[in-house]
Protein backbone atom coordinates (compact mmCIF):
# COMPACT_ATOMS: atom_id res chain seq x y z
CA UNK A 1 0.00 0.00 0.00
CA UNK A 2 1.60 3.50 -1.60
CA UNK A 3 0.39 6.53 0.48
CA UNK A 4 1.24 9.97 -0.57
CA UNK A 5 0.94 12.18 2.58
CA UNK A 6 1.21 16.24 2.60
CA UNK A 7 -0.22 19.17 4.37
CA UNK A 8 -0.39 23.00 4.29
CA UNK A 9 1.21 23.55 7.66
CA UNK A 10 4.43 22.93 6.26
CA UNK A 11 6.86 19.83 6.24
CA UNK A 12 7.78 20.24 9.77
CA UNK A 13 4.47 20.99 11.40
CA UNK A 14 3.55 18.41 14.34
CA UNK A 15 0.40 17.64 12.69
CA UNK A 16 1.80 15.63 9.89
CA UNK A 17 4.99 14.29 11.93
CA UNK A 18 2.31 12.58 14.06
CA UNK A 19 0.43 11.45 11.07
CA UNK A 20 3.12 9.80 9.25
CA UNK A 21 4.16 8.25 12.20
CA UNK A 22 0.70 7.15 12.71
CA UNK A 23 0.66 6.02 9.03
CA UNK A 24 3.81 4.27 8.87
CA UNK A 25 2.57 0.71 9.94
CA UNK A 26 -0.36 0.88 7.35
CA UNK A 27 2.15 0.65 3.98
CA UNK A 28 4.87 2.94 2.11
CA UNK A 29 4.43 6.00 2.83
CA UNK A 30 5.87 9.39 1.15
CA UNK A 31 5.92 12.79 1.98
CA UNK A 32 5.47 15.31 -0.27
CA UNK A 33 4.43 18.60 1.86
CA UNK A 34 5.15 22.67 1.69
CA UNK A 35 8.48 24.12 3.00
CA UNK A 36 6.61 26.59 4.81
CA UNK A 37 2.59 27.31 6.29
CA UNK A 38 0.68 27.54 3.42
CA UNK A 39 -2.82 27.81 5.17
CA UNK A 40 -5.52 29.01 3.19
CA UNK A 41 -4.31 28.46 -0.06
CA UNK A 42 -6.99 26.19 -1.22
CA UNK A 43 -6.02 24.37 -4.63
CA UNK A 44 -3.48 27.27 -6.08
CA UNK A 45 -1.13 26.35 -8.18
CA UNK A 46 1.98 27.78 -9.36
CA UNK A 47 2.10 28.67 -12.75
CA UNK A 48 4.54 31.60 -13.19
CA UNK A 49 7.37 30.67 -10.99
CA UNK A 50 10.07 27.75 -10.54
CA UNK A 51 9.00 25.23 -7.87
CA UNK A 52 11.89 23.38 -6.30
CA UNK A 53 11.90 19.99 -4.04
CA UNK A 54 14.49 19.38 -1.09
CA UNK A 55 14.46 16.32 1.54
CA UNK A 56 14.97 17.09 4.82
CA UNK A 57 17.38 15.08 7.24
CA UNK A 58 14.17 12.92 7.85
CA UNK A 59 13.55 12.34 4.60
CA UNK A 60 10.77 13.88 4.14
CA UNK A 61 10.51 16.01 0.42
CA UNK A 62 9.30 19.80 0.97
CA UNK A 63 8.62 22.07 -1.92
CA UNK A 64 8.52 26.07 -2.03
CA UNK A 65 4.96 25.95 -3.11
CA UNK A 66 1.41 25.21 -2.53
CA UNK A 67 -0.08 21.95 -1.06
CA UNK A 68 -1.87 21.58 -4.31
CA UNK A 69 1.58 22.11 -5.99
CA UNK A 70 2.83 19.26 -3.49
CA UNK A 71 0.52 16.68 -5.03
CA UNK A 72 0.71 17.78 -8.10
CA UNK A 73 3.80 17.20 -8.85
CA UNK A 74 4.19 14.43 -6.83
CA UNK A 75 1.59 12.77 -9.22
CA UNK A 76 3.14 14.01 -12.23
CA UNK A 77 6.67 12.91 -11.92
CA UNK A 78 8.32 13.35 -9.17
CA UNK A 79 6.99 10.12 -7.60
CA UNK A 80 7.40 8.04 -10.57
CA UNK A 81 4.11 5.62 -9.61
CA UNK A 82 0.70 6.18 -8.82
CA UNK A 83 0.19 5.83 -4.98
CA UNK A 84 -3.02 4.20 -3.95
CA UNK A 85 -3.98 7.05 -1.08
CA UNK A 86 -3.53 10.35 -0.96
CA UNK A 87 -3.73 11.58 2.59
CA UNK A 88 -3.70 15.46 4.00
CA UNK A 89 -3.01 16.42 7.59
CA UNK A 90 -3.45 16.79 11.01
CA UNK A 91 -4.37 20.39 10.35
CA UNK A 92 -3.76 22.93 13.04
CA UNK A 93 -7.42 24.23 13.41
CA UNK A 94 -10.70 23.45 11.84
CA UNK A 95 -11.98 22.87 8.35
CA UNK A 96 -15.44 22.80 8.72
CA UNK A 97 -18.25 24.28 6.57
CA UNK A 98 -17.29 26.66 4.21
CA UNK A 99 -13.56 26.61 5.45
CA UNK A 100 -13.55 23.61 3.25
CA UNK A 101 -13.43 26.39 0.34
CA UNK A 102 -10.26 28.07 1.21
CA UNK A 103 -8.43 25.22 3.12
CA UNK A 104 -4.87 23.82 1.62
CA UNK A 105 -5.28 20.66 3.70
CA UNK A 106 -8.24 19.78 1.58
CA UNK A 107 -6.80 21.73 -1.73
CA UNK A 108 -3.89 18.93 -1.14
CA UNK A 109 -6.13 15.96 -0.67
CA UNK A 110 -8.34 17.30 -3.46
CA UNK A 111 -5.41 17.13 -6.02
CA UNK A 112 -4.95 14.09 -5.44
CA UNK A 113 -9.18 13.02 -6.12
CA UNK A 114 -8.45 15.01 -9.34
CA UNK A 115 -6.13 12.71 -10.31
CA UNK A 116 -8.25 9.79 -9.85
CA UNK A 117 -6.79 8.52 -6.11
CA UNK A 118 -9.03 8.24 -3.22
CA UNK A 119 -7.90 10.73 -0.77
CA UNK A 120 -9.05 11.96 2.71
CA UNK A 121 -8.19 15.18 4.73
CA UNK A 122 -7.73 15.57 8.15
CA UNK A 123 -7.65 18.49 10.56
CA UNK A 124 -8.38 18.85 14.26
CA UNK A 125 -11.12 21.33 15.38
CA UNK A 126 -8.87 23.21 17.28
CA UNK A 127 -5.08 25.10 17.19
CA UNK A 128 -2.39 24.44 19.71
CA UNK A 129 -2.07 20.35 18.56
CA UNK A 130 -3.89 19.78 21.48
CA UNK A 131 -4.53 15.70 22.26
CA UNK A 132 -2.63 15.11 18.83
CA UNK A 133 -1.84 11.67 19.77
CA UNK A 134 -5.44 11.11 19.91
CA UNK A 135 -6.24 12.65 16.18
CA UNK A 136 -3.34 10.70 15.04
CA UNK A 137 -4.64 7.60 16.23
CA UNK A 138 -8.18 7.86 14.93
CA UNK A 139 -6.45 9.12 11.48
CA UNK A 140 -4.80 5.71 11.72
CA UNK A 141 -8.29 3.81 12.50
CA UNK A 142 -9.84 5.44 9.78
CA UNK A 143 -7.18 4.99 7.30
CA UNK A 144 -6.74 1.34 7.74
CA UNK A 145 -10.35 1.09 7.49
CA UNK A 146 -10.13 2.85 4.48
CA UNK A 147 -7.15 0.85 2.89
CA UNK A 148 -9.53 -2.81 3.47
CA UNK A 149 -11.61 -1.13 0.88
CA UNK A 150 -9.38 0.01 -2.07
CA UNK A 151 -8.11 -2.60 -4.55
CA UNK A 152 -4.81 -4.04 -4.94
CA UNK A 153 -1.90 -1.57 -5.86
CA UNK A 154 -1.47 -0.84 -9.62
CA UNK A 155 -5.18 -1.49 -10.40
CA UNK A 156 -6.91 1.40 -11.41
CA UNK A 157 -9.42 3.90 -8.77
CA UNK A 158 -13.14 3.25 -11.38
CA UNK A 159 -14.74 5.57 -8.56
CA UNK A 160 -12.56 7.40 -6.31
CA UNK A 161 -13.80 9.31 -3.21
CA UNK A 162 -12.78 12.63 -1.19
CA UNK A 163 -13.32 12.57 2.06
CA UNK A 164 -13.08 15.79 5.24
CA UNK A 165 -12.46 14.68 8.25
CA UNK A 166 -12.46 17.04 11.37
CA UNK A 167 -11.84 15.38 15.13
CA UNK A 168 -12.13 17.33 18.19
CA UNK A 169 -8.98 18.20 20.20
CA UNK A 170 -10.06 15.91 23.40
CA UNK A 171 -8.64 13.02 25.46
CA UNK A 172 -8.92 9.49 23.78
CA UNK A 173 -11.63 8.49 26.57
CA UNK A 174 -13.55 11.67 25.58
CA UNK A 175 -13.61 10.90 21.97
CA UNK A 176 -16.63 9.21 20.79
CA UNK A 177 -15.96 7.88 17.52
CA UNK A 178 -16.79 9.01 13.94
CA UNK A 179 -20.07 10.49 12.21
CA UNK A 180 -20.71 11.25 8.91
CA UNK A 181 -22.02 14.70 8.55
CA UNK A 182 -22.60 17.81 5.77
CA UNK A 183 -20.44 20.97 5.52
CA UNK A 184 -22.65 23.60 7.86
CA UNK A 185 -22.11 27.06 7.14
CA UNK A 186 -20.24 30.24 8.48
CA UNK A 187 -21.35 33.73 8.75
CA UNK A 188 -19.18 36.23 7.23
CA UNK A 189 -15.86 36.97 8.60
CA UNK A 190 -14.91 39.49 10.98
CA UNK A 191 -13.63 42.86 9.83
CA UNK A 192 -10.30 43.45 8.22
CA UNK A 193 -7.48 44.37 10.81
CA UNK A 194 -5.33 47.74 9.64
CA UNK A 195 -2.25 48.83 11.19
CA UNK A 196 0.33 51.44 9.40
CA UNK A 197 3.42 49.86 8.85
CA UNK A 198 7.15 51.80 9.83
CA UNK A 199 6.71 53.62 6.23
CA UNK A 200 3.63 55.04 6.94
CA UNK A 201 1.52 52.76 4.40
CA UNK A 202 -1.82 51.44 5.77
CA UNK A 203 -1.79 47.45 6.00
CA UNK A 204 -4.53 45.53 5.82
CA UNK A 205 -5.10 41.98 7.65
CA UNK A 206 -7.75 39.38 7.03
CA UNK A 207 -10.10 39.35 9.89
CA UNK A 208 -10.97 35.83 11.49
CA UNK A 209 -13.60 33.32 10.59
CA UNK A 210 -16.89 34.33 11.70
CA UNK A 211 -18.76 32.42 14.22
CA UNK A 212 -21.04 28.98 12.74
CA UNK A 213 -24.28 30.32 10.97
CA UNK A 214 -25.55 26.60 10.38
CA UNK A 215 -24.52 24.63 13.28
CA UNK A 216 -27.68 22.35 13.48
CA UNK A 217 -27.85 18.56 13.99
CA UNK A 218 -26.12 17.07 11.44
CA UNK A 219 -23.49 19.42 10.53
CA UNK A 220 -19.92 18.64 11.24
CA UNK A 221 -20.19 21.74 13.53
CA UNK A 222 -22.37 19.80 15.88
CA UNK A 223 -21.14 16.77 15.86
CA UNK A 224 -17.30 17.96 17.09
CA UNK A 225 -19.24 19.50 19.28
CA UNK A 226 -20.56 16.79 20.77
CA UNK A 227 -17.27 15.21 20.75
CA UNK A 228 -17.60 13.23 17.79
CA UNK A 229 -15.01 13.32 14.94
CA UNK A 230 -16.93 14.13 11.52
CA UNK A 231 -16.56 12.01 8.16
CA UNK A 232 -17.86 14.69 5.40
CA UNK A 233 -17.74 13.30 1.79
CA UNK A 234 -16.89 16.48 -0.98
CA UNK A 235 -17.17 16.23 -4.35
CA UNK A 236 -16.03 19.01 -7.15
CA UNK A 237 -18.99 19.81 -9.02
CA UNK A 238 -19.82 23.29 -8.41
CA UNK A 239 -22.83 23.65 -10.64
CA UNK A 240 -26.26 24.72 -9.27
CA UNK A 241 -27.85 21.64 -10.38
CA UNK A 242 -31.12 23.01 -8.42
CA UNK A 243 -31.37 26.39 -10.10
CA UNK A 244 -30.46 24.99 -13.85
CA UNK A 245 -33.74 25.10 -15.18
CA UNK A 246 -34.34 29.18 -14.30
CA UNK A 247 -31.06 29.83 -16.09
CA UNK A 248 -31.73 27.73 -19.50
CA UNK A 249 -35.05 29.65 -19.96
CA UNK A 250 -33.15 32.78 -18.90
CA UNK A 251 -30.87 31.59 -21.64
CA UNK A 252 -33.57 30.90 -24.14
CA UNK A 253 -35.10 34.56 -22.80
CA UNK A 254 -31.66 36.09 -23.85
CA UNK A 255 -31.18 34.02 -27.14
CA UNK A 256 -34.91 35.42 -28.69
CA UNK A 257 -33.59 38.82 -27.87
CA UNK A 258 -31.45 38.79 -30.93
Amino acid sequence: MKILLSNDDGYQAPGIVALYEALLPLGEVEVVAPEHNNSAKSNALTLHSPLYVHRASNGFRYVNGTPADCVHIALTGLLGYKPDLVVSGINNGANMGDDTIYSGTVGAAMEGFLFGIPAVAFSQTEKGWKHLDTAAAKAHELVKHLIASLPPSGTAHADPWLLNVNMPCVPADQMKGFKVARLGRRHAAEPVITQTSPRGETMYWIGGAGAAKDDAEGTDFHATAQGYATITPLHVDLTDHQRLPYWVQTAAALSHLR
